[in-house]
C-alpha cells in the first residue's frame, strides 16, 4: 500500500471524526440561546434531538453494509456533503418540527462515519500501530465534541444561533469536495495476519458478549455526558461561567483534557492485552459520576475531567475489540453492528435526561448522575470478564546482534 495515500486517507478520516461529533453536538450548546426564541424549556428543546440520535444508530447498519458492498470512499463523500447540508438546514428551521426534522437528517448522515470511517482507518493503519491510530482518531473525534461546545457557544452568544449551524455546515461541504478530489476510489490490498476464524470460538464469543454489555451501558453514559455537559456547567459553575461562551469554554477544556485518554489507551493496547488496560480505566467511571452528584464549581470541573477521561478512553477499547477480533473483509459490517447497538442505546440518554433533569432534592442533574453511575458500574463489571489474550499484542522484533 502507498503510505502517502494511506496517510492522506487517515487524515481525512480524522477530519471526518471531528465533523461527525461536532455537528451532532452543536445543538445541545446552541439551544441555550434558542430557548427564548422558541419559548420551550430545556427538556422540551433537548427532546427535539431524539430523532437525530435514533437515526445516528439505526443508519449505521445500512451504512456499514454499503461501505463493504459498494464503496467506503463514496460513502464517506456522501457523509461530508450530506451532514454539511443537513446542518445548514437547521439554521433555517422556523418551528420545533422543522428543527427536529433537520436534526434527524444530521443524525442520518452522521451514522455513516463510524462503521465506514473506522473500517477505512483500520484498513490503512500499520498493523503494529493500530491501537495508536485508533487512539489518535478518537482524540480528533473528541476534539469535535470540544469544538462543538466552544464554537457553538461563541457563535450563539456573539453572532446568533443560526450562524452556529451554518459555518460548520459549509466547512463540512468544503472538506467533502476536497476529499472527492484527493482520494481516489481504489481497493485496499489484503494484508497478512491472524484471522478471527483462527481464534478459539469461546474467546471470540466472550469478547463480543463483553462488547455488547459495555457498548450499551457505555453508550448511554457517553451520550448523556457529552450532550448535557454544557447545561451541567451552566447550572453548576455558578461562580465561574455566566454566558454561553463561558460555559462552552469550560466544556471545551474538559473535553480536550479528557480526550488525551484515547492517546494513552491507544498506546497501551499496542503493548498490553485489552483486559489489562480496560479494567483500571473502567474503574474510574462510576465513582466520578457518583461524586458529580454533589460537585459544584471547580469540583464539578475536576469530576467532569475524570468522567470524560474514562468515557472517551472506553471508546478506544471498544473499537480495538472489533479491530482485533474481526477480519477486514467484513469489518465495516462489524463496526456497523457495534455502533448500531451503541448509538441505539445512547438514544435512550436523551429521554433519560429529559425525564430525570429537575427531579430529586437538587432540582437539577443529581438524579441523572446517579443513574449514569449505575451504568458506569456495569461497564466495570463487563471489563472484569474481558478475555485475557497476551497474543493480542504484536511481538516486538528481536534485537539484531552486534557485529
Amino acid at each position: 500500500m502507498d503510505r502517502r495515500h494511506a496517510r492522506r486517507v487517515i487524515g481525512f478520516i480524522n477530519a471526518a471524526h471531528v465533523i461527525d461529533h461536532m455537528h451532532l453536538l452543536i445543538f445541545p450548546t446552541a439551544l441555550l440561546g434558542m430557548i427564548g426564541t422558541f419559548g420551550m424549556s430545556y427538556g422540551e428543546m433537548l427532546a427535539l434531538s431524539l430523532g437525530g440520535f435514533i437515526a445516528f444508530g439505526a443508519g449505521s447498519l445500512p451504512s456499514g453494509w454499503l461501505g463493504d458492498k459498494w464503496s467506503r470512499r463514496n460513502m464517506m463523500a456522501i457523509f461530508f456533503i450530506g451532514i454539511g447540508v443537513a446542518t445548514v438546514l437547521v439554521a433555517f428551521a422556523k418551528t420545533a418540527f422543522m428543527i427536529a426534522a433537520a436534526l434527524t437528517l444530521v443524525g442520518l448522515f452522521a451514522s455513516i462515519y463510524h462503521p465506514v470511517g473506522t473500517a477505512m482507518l483500520t484498513s490503512h493503519a500499520e498493523t503494529e500501530k493500530l491501537g495508536w491510530e485508533i487512539g489518535v482518531n478518537g482524540v480528533w473525534g473528541n476534539l469535535g465534541v470540544a469544538f462543538a461546545a466552544l464554537v457553538a457557544g461563541g457563535l450563539t452568544q456573539y453572532v446568533g444561533w443560526q450562524v452556529a449551524f451554518v459555518v460548520p455546515g459549509l466547512i463540512s461541504i468544503g472538506v467533502g469536495v476536497a476529499f472527492l478530489a484527493m482520494v481516489p476510489d481504489i481497493a485496499v490490498p489484503k494484508r497478512p495476519g491472524k484471522k478471527a476464524a483462527d481464534l478459539p470460538r469461546a474467546t471470540v464469543i466472550r469478547a463480543f458478549a463483553v462488547l455488547a454489555l459495555v457498548t450499551v451501558a457505555g453508550g448511554i453514559v457517553f451520550n448523556a455526558t457529552t450532550v448535557t455537559l454544557p447545561k451541567v456547567f451552566d447550572e453548576r459553575l455558578t461562580g465561574l461561567a455566566s454566558s454561553p461562551f463561558g460555559v462552552g469554554a469550560f466544556a471545551f477544556a474538559v473535553y480536550t483534557i479528557g480526550a488525551t485518554s484515547q492517546l494513552i489507551v491507544g498506546r497501551l493496547v499496542d503493548r498490553h492485552s485489552l483486559r489489562t488496560v480496560f479494567m483500571p480505566l473502567s474503574a474510574l467511571q462510576a465513582p466520578c459520576l457518583f461524586l458529580a452528584i454533589y460537585a459544584w464549581d471547580w469540583a464539578m470541573v475536576a469530576f467532569g475531567i475524570g468522567m470524560m477521561f474514562a468515557v472517551f478512553g472506553q471508546v478506544t477499547i471498544n473499537d480495538a475489540i472489533v479491530a482485533k477480533y474481526t477480519d477486514d473483509r467484513w469489518r465495516a459490517r462489524a463496526y456497523s453492528v457495534r455502533y448500531f447497538v451503541s448509538f441505539g442505546a445512547s438514544a435512550l440518554a436523551v429521554p433519560l435526561v429529559a425525564v430525570l433533569h429537575g427531579t430529586g432534592a437538587d432540582g437539577g442533574f443529581g438524579a441523572v448522575f446517579l443513574a449514569l453511575a449505575i451504568f458506569g458500574a456495569l461497564v466495570f463489571i463487563g471489563a472484569c470478564f474481558m478475555p485475557h489474550r497476551p497474543d493480542e499484542v504484536a511481538p516486538k522484533p528481536a534485537a539484531q546482534p552486534a557485529e
